[in-house]
């Protein structure tokens, strides 16, 4: 009988891939995979470990998994990605219910390690190659009938004064051309109407294997492909945005006019403390550009209160940014001081005063996405239907304005929807913040 395998994935989409991945390997290997982690003979748990909220997720979600482990049913846990990567074998000390750690540079190597623990007792630990070529392999897709995630690249070379990333994924590195659009043909072939391209920075695309940025050329190729309707861009760094890619997104109508471009602050000082390429002035032009030459666009981006150097000036500059800017969406967080990056080694705001000034933001914040909503009402808008909610009893969906997991949805009333396609719907009220919608006549 088949030992069974149950896989739970946590942090980004793009940890998602990977869980996605190592869920092909093992079941081209003959392992049958559960959904619930009680009925398994091994747990896999596919970490995040950027920062200390994410840590402390991975750890609760090993404490509980290993509470399953019983005399009577010995169960073999795994922890992979990126909390192994940061802390190696220290894990076994800490945690000894974990029987396997697997890094981000081994994910590849999950049916070995499998067959390892599940025939001896002997912990097991895998750190490969962080650098190396990204391993093309294929993928159960999770994500529904509707939409996949599809990654361009691993790794950054950004090296932001606050971020580990770079030491858990490795250098940049881009996948190739012809892989990419040979995936994203598959995924058309299977159904998946909106492919959401992602990496730690796809504006980077090719810079590294090609000598220049390439995501315009690839973009192209992706609009070609018959049966793709949507293509959503994560994430764009600032600048490296230029004249050709504004174009391409402008002039190609399966490019959805929804940008995430991650910003973090706008004061010059805190920018260039933190290594982040781009000043105050290069980014406001920017965003006005985007809403010149891109009608309709909706911007979304990343912020961080309480970084080295943010006063109360600092921090009313990135307010006032906000309110001219009507950024649509935003997440912000409050500095997590990383051990290792420069962030935690400088003085900076205490985290009851970084966690007040994001709480402040999302006030600002939500203003300006209660008024966009309200702009919406009485629009005509082609949304994805993403499921239903028995609790709701009602369908939902996102239109190009909203991103899974990040932006909410759009609720669906009457009948006919189905997962995974497409309608033209007319947003008829917002409620508390929410849309609703109704078949379009």
């Amino acid at each position: 009988m088949a030992k069974k395998v149950a896989l739970i994935s946590l942090g980004c989409a793009k940890n998602l891939i990977n869980s996605e991945q190592m869920l092909r390997l093992i079941a081209d290997a003959g392992f049958e995979t559960v959904t619930k982690p009680e009925k398994a003979d091994a747990i896999i748990l596919n970490t995040c470990g950027f920062i200390e909220s994410a840590k402390m997720e991975a750890i609760d979600n090993i404490i509980a998994l290993g509470r399953l482990k019983t005399e009577e049913e010995p169960k073999k846990l795994i922890v992979t990605g990126c909390l192994p990567e940061r802390y190696k074998d220290k894990l076994f000390e800490e945690m000894p219910e974990i029987d396997a750690l697997v890094g981000t540079g081994s994910f590849g190597e999950i049916v070995e390690v499998l067959g390892k623990i599940l025939s001896g007792d002997e912990k097991v630990s895998t750190y490969g190659d962080i650098n190396a070529p990204v391993e093309e392999t294929g993928r159960v897709i999770s994500t529904g009938d509707g939409f996949a995630y599809i990654k361009i690249a691993e790794g950054c070379d950004n090296r932001c004064g606050y971020c580990v990333i770079p030491s858990l994924r490795g250098r940049f590195r881009s996948r190739p051309m012809e892989n990419i659009i040979e995936e994203a043909k598959a995924l058309a072939d299977m159904g998946i109407q909106e492919l959401i391209v992602v990496a730690q920075d796809i504006t980077r695309y090719g810079i590294d294997n090609y000598g220049k940025r390439m995501l315009s050329e690839l973009l192209k190729e992706l609009c070609r492909i018959d049966g793709i309707e949507w293509i959503r861009l994560h994430y764009l760094y600032p600048d490296e945005i230029d004249d050709e890619l504004i174009k391409t997104i402008a002039g190609n109508d399966k490019i959805l006019k929804y940008l995430d471009i991650p910003i973090q602050h706008i004061n010059d000082g805190i920018l260039r403390l933190m290594n982040r390429r781009g000043t105050d002035a290069e980014i406001r032009e920017l965003f006005k550009k985007l809403r010149r030459e891109i009608p309709g666009v909706v911007l979304r981006t990343s912020l961080i209160t309480g970084l080295p150097g943010e006063g109360e000036a600092e921090f009313e500059e990135l307010c006032d940014f906000l309110r001219e800017a009507r950024i649509e969406r935003a997440g912000v967080f409050p500095l997590s001081p990383e051990e290792g990056t420069l962030a935690a080694k400088l003085e900076h705001p205490d985290e009851e005063t970084a966690t007040k000034r994001a709480e402040l933001i999302m006030q600002l914040q939500d203003e300006v996405l209660n008024e966009f909503n309200k702009s919406r009402v009485g629009t005509k808008e082609v949304v994805m239907c993403d499921g239903f909610d028995t609790d709701m009893q009602c369908w939902y969906g996102r239109s190009y304005a909203e991103s899974p997991d990040v932006d909410g949805y759009i609720w669906l009333l009457g009948e006919g929807f189905e997962a995974g396609n497409m309608y033209e719907v007319e947003i008829t009220r917002e409620i508390d913040g929410e849309l609703v919608a109704e078949p379009a006549e």
